[in-house]
């Protein structure tokens, strides 16, 4: 199993409409192309309060391959995009990590 850490910093004010996204529609479709959801975050205290952290599970390196660019093609993630960004664009920056378990991961 390997695990994605993504973060994405949003433009000012752009936080609720994003973890609305999520909320609403994002997460479904990221389950149907096989993209395991593991958990979503929001900073409460630090220097960053415009940001979204989340972490995927993917059984392999070409399961995570085909699994986003299966979502980059479906037409209900394309137009929930479009729909959200009526006000503008949402996501200032994406910042995204993989992770490999240690062998004395509980998280394996």
């Amino acid at each position: 199993m390997i695990y994605e850490t993504r973060i994405y910093e949003t433009h000012p004010g752009r936080l609720p409409a994003l973890n609305a996204r999520f909320r609403n529609h994002t997460m479904k479709i990221f389950e149907r192309h096989g993209i395991k959801n593991i958990g979503y975050w929001t900073s409460d205290v630090g220097e960053y309060s415009d940001r979204l952290t989340y972490i995927l599970a993917f059984e392999d390196a070409g399961s995570r391959e085909r699994a986003w660019e299966s979502f980059r093609n479906d037409p209900e993630w394309n137009k929930v995009r479009e729909d959200s960004e009526k006000d503008g664009p949402i996501v200032k920056r994406v910042f995204n990590n993989l992770l490999t378990p240690t062998d004395y991961s509980p998280l394996q």
